[in-house]
């Protein structure tokens, strides 16, 4: 199955912007991509070969922005339990998406949750 190009193109910028995000680093746990800061993943960004619909997974524990985030076309909480923690997969291949720049501030936001507060400081500082 095709990924289409218009969620690839915004699953490649979230991905680059969590990167850039200080202390980040890329995994591949369960074949999987994931962003994480000091050992802790802050999303989850599954895979993009087609093999499973294209999403980011994020902690949103704002409840505005976790109420924002669950009204998207096909949002849900994240399984294996983390939804109770906040954790919400937002799908980008579904009419209504989110645009790229709302998803990364939510990547900002679970990174400033997961991080340590002296990395997460250094966002404000830019």
């Amino acid at each position: 199955m095709a990924v289409p190009p218009n969620a690839l193109k915004k699953w490649e910028k979230v991905r680059d912007h969590a990167l850039a995000l200080p202390g980040a680093t890329e995994e591949h746990p369960w074949g999987e991509t994931v962003a994480k800061v000091h050992r802790k993943v802050f999303v989850f960004l599954g895979v993009h070969d087609g093999s499973y619909p294209l999403g980011v997974t994020v902690k949103l524990t704002d409840e505005t922005a976790h109420a924002h985030a669950m009204a998207c076309p096909g949002a849900e909480p994240a399984g294996y339990g983390l939804g109770r923690a906040g954790w919400v997969r937002i799908p980008l291949e579904t009419k209504g998406a989110p645009r790229a720049d709302l998803l990364c501030d939510w990547v900002e936001e679970s990174y400033r949750t997961v991080a340590p507060k002296r990395l997460a400081a250094r966002l404000d500082a830019h």
